[in-house]
């Protein structure tokens, strides 16, 4: 296997965020005391805000306390800590059989990693908190998203915090071994430790924190709908507000259970012996060994941190939290899943071979309920979007494809992403006092991962700045105020012509989720030129640009969505344990 260093992720939303400002103008340099250490930071003139990278939050989980629950840091008293560059990413595991030029490919790292990034105004006292949770399959990237002009877009009234924590092999080694002798989830539990850090220590940099947002995308999502079920959705108070885009739910196994345990197995045969490198080239060859889009190393039901599925626990509204809002893709199917079938053969091996332990009874449910996988236009049918609530749906249209391919990209998006999207805020209504809202983002070529740019936009080129602000101002609003509704003025993005749907006093109409009758806020643009962007032969699409762009908001019956989704998430639902989901 080939590891490819970190600079050769290509500039695509769907592997990183737009790169940051290479040298931001500094003009002081802000000092915390930690009580285990001080660090110095430096004031970014751009965006007022004082940046501290490289904070040490837990001990190096290297050696005894490899495979182990995170431990606190070292006391470090002798000097003053420089905390002004990026910390060193964590051993990076690719996704298997991604073409390279994705970004999703292996990497060597370090394994002394857990370490965060604080982006706090100057002088801040008692500011929300939003603590980032980086996707990558839990087994990529880091925290160098820059998170300064969504803070900037809000008026710098909240801080921000993002993490790294233990990936692929050494954050997600799961059998009946580790389980004895270490922990399955150390990821996780990197996690868990990050948000007990920001309960001691985010006050001396300004913070509240008791007004704790986590959010993440794809596999982050995926954490902080795990990190809000952890323990059965015992109420720790390390958070009030969820924010998860495009929820990964990977099938999460029994800690013991034949798949993690074959991973396992053929980690250790490969490592030999427990050098550091030898263990990261490994497990990368692990990672890479699986179905396309799949990756080894991800987190199990261990009794103890994750008690149930998300299928089922969701549905049981065991969450902690008071506040979701919930998101996901219009085409979350690109690029994890395979993009060359052709044939009802093709996608019959497909459905077989993601899905190995449906019953027969399972399989013709879903060959009902994707009924047009037999009738479908042919792969090279003319590609757009679909309206979502009329006309061509996306089970077999796209922008991405159509025909049966699209029909493999929709399961896949919608066993994967949409439908934890929907249980997540299903969680969150009618539990008490439990608030959700929910979203799909729409914009061109809106595949998974495509939404970054529109929320670390410090160097963005695309989406449109009218649909960034208005989106910023959407999760800015839910992390300071506690609700995505915004004004009116502020939807539209600056334009006048732009389509919201508007409500009472200035603001826009976005009902709260209701499992009973469930309603989403779809976010699209309209107008302007398009663009075709060819990435590889099987990953193409169209871009929206150029003057003339608008924002495009709508208010939409979220169950019969896209010819039924509501429905086809029950299916992904009842067979959740064979999934397993």
């Amino acid at each position: 296997m080939g590891f490819t260093g970190i600079s050769n992720l290509v500039l695509l939303a769907l592997a990183i965020a737009p790169a940051g400002r290479a040298n931001p103008v500094q003009t002081s340099s802000p000092v915390v005391d930690l009580g285990y250490a001080t660090y110095q930071g430096y004031h970014d003139n751009t965006y007022n805000l004082n940046v501290f990278k490289g904070i040490r939050y837990a001990a190096p989980p290297v050696g005894k306390l490899r495979w182990q629950a995170p431990q606190a840091p070292l006391v470090n008293r002798g000097s003053i800590q420089p905390a002004t560059k990026q910390p060193p990413i964590c051993p990076q595991f690719g996704g298997a059989k991604l073409p390279e030029v994705y970004g999703f490919n292996s990497a060597l790292g370090d394994e002394d990693c857990l370490f965060l990034n604080v982006y706090a105004p100057p002088g801040a006292k008692d500011l929300p908190v939003l603590l980032w949770i980086h996707g990558g399959g839990y087994g990529l990237f880091g925290a160098f998203y820059d998170p300064s002009e969504l803070i900037s877009t809000n008026g710098n009234g909240f801080i921000s915090v993002m993490i790294q924590y233990r990936l692929g092999a050494f954050g997600f080694l799961s059998s009946k071994a580790v389980h004895t002798h270490g922990k399955t989830n150390a990821g996780l539990l990197d996690m868990r430790f990050a948000l007990e850090w920001v309960q001691e220590h985010i006050e001396k940099f300004g913070g509240d924190a008791s007004r704790v947002t986590i959010a993440g995308e794809s596999s982050g999502a995926g954490s902080v709908m795990l990190q809000s079920m952890a323990y059965g959705g015992r109420e720790d108070n390390l958070f009030n507000n969820v924010i998860a885009a495009s929820p990964y739910s990977t099938a999460l196994h029994q800690y013991d259970g034949k798949v993690p345990t074959r991973h396992y197995d053929d980690f250790a045969a490969r490592a030999g012996c427990p050098d550091t490198t030898t263990l990261q080239y490994a497990g990368g060859n692990v990672s890479i060994s699986g179905e396309w889009g799949t990756w080894a190393f991800v987190p199990v039901v261990d009794g103890d941190f994750i008690q149930e599925l998300p299928s089922k626990q969701l549905f049981e509204k065991k969450v902690s939290g008071k506040r979701v809002l919930s998101g996901n893709n219009a085409n979350e199917g690109v690029p994890l899943s395979p993009p060359s079938v052709s044939t009802t053969g093709g996608f019959l091996s497909y459905v077989h071979s993601a899905f190995p332990s449906l019953s027969g009874r399972d399989y013709s449910r879903l060959l009902d309920i994707y009924k047009s996988w037999d009738s479908s236009p042919e792969n090279n049918g003319p590609r757009y979007d679909t309206l979502g609530d009329r006309g061509p749906t996306a089970l077999n249209q796209s922008e991405m494809a159509t025909g049966l391919q699209q029909t493999v990209f929709n399961i896949y998006a919608e066993s994967s992403f949409d439908c934890p999207s929907y249980w997540l805020a299903d969680a969150f209504s009618g539990a008490g006092t439990k608030e959700s809202w929910k979203y799909q983002y729409s914009i061109t070529p809106s595949y998974h991962g495509a939404d970054l740019s529109a929320y670390f936009s410090v160097g963005a080129t695309t989406p449109t700045r009218g649909l960034i602000d208005a989106f910023q101002k959407i999760w800015g609003n839910f992390i300071i105020n506690d609700t995505p509704v915004i004004s009116i003025i502020d939807a539209k993005g600056g334009a006048d012509n732009a389509t919201v749907p508007e409500g009472v006093n200035g603001d826009i109409s976005w009902p709260k989720w209701n499992s009973g009758s469930p309603v989403l806020m779809n976010l699209n643009t309209t107008g302007g030129t398009t663009v075709y962007v060819e990435v590889t032969d099987s990953l193409t699409y169209w871009l929206r640009e150029g003057p003339g762009v608008t924002n495009n908001f709508k208010l939409a019956d979220a169950s019969k969505w896209e010819g039924g989704r509501g429905q086809r998430c029950e299916f992904w639902r009842s067979v959740g344990p064979r999934v397993p989901a």
